[in-house]
């Protein structure tokens, strides 16, 4: 029996990532819920001293607050950065780039979901913060599932794991052996 290329493929990680984007923002959206429903705007409750407080704030802006008076700029943003990841993820075939992907877009679409259906209206909406440690702003489930899966994109390209599973590395010696193979005559 021969093998081809076909076999060798790696099956899609898209379902992967869709899985881990729906669960990231339904546990975003979930704790934000509960914020609301537990906190006063401002309030602060020590949860591990202060190293750890939840403290309900509404943020117009974009990381550190800023760019407050342009929402609607962060949520054309925010948008393109979920369409982007969707129309990429379709060439995943790496586990670890499924979970990164997907968690950078259940981060991106948490903190959408609130630009476009949270108070003052649409591309104008608030967006939930309560997770405060010191010397930080205030952030939400959505904004650590970003950071994680930026950190992420950081070491799987230092690692040099492509989209589809294989490694750098690995294209290396195929065009190495490929140069090699063209000076021989057979």
């Amino acid at each position: 029996m021969t093998t081809t290329d076909k076999t060798n493929v790696r099956p899609r990680r898209y379902l992967l990532l869709l899985l881990v984007a729906l669960t990231a923002i339904a546990v975003d959206l979930a704790t934000k819920e509960w914020a609301l429903a537990t906190f006063r705007p401002g309030e602060s409750v020590d949860v591990i001293g202060s190293f750890l407080q939840f403290t309900l704030v509404f943020n117009t802006g974009a990381a550190f607050s800023l760019g407050t008076g342009y929402t609607w700029v962060f949520t054309i943003i925010a948008t393109l950065v979920v369409l982007a990841i969707a129309y990429i993820g379709w060439r995943v075939r790496s586990v670890w780039w499924g979970v990164t992907l997907g968690l950078m877009m259940g981060g991106a679409a948490g903190n959408l979901i609130d630009r476009y259906f949270r108070d003052p209206g649409p591309f104008q909406g608030a967006v939930v913060d309560f997770i405060r440690v010191p010397n930080w702003p205030v952030f939400n489930i959505a904004d650590s599932c970003v950071v994680v899966g930026a950190c992420l994109v950081v070491a799987l390209t230092f690692k040099g794991l492509n989209l589809d599973g294989t490694m750098v590395s690995d294209e290396a010696k195929v065009a190495e052996k490929g140069v090699e193979g063209e000076g021989k005559d057979t």
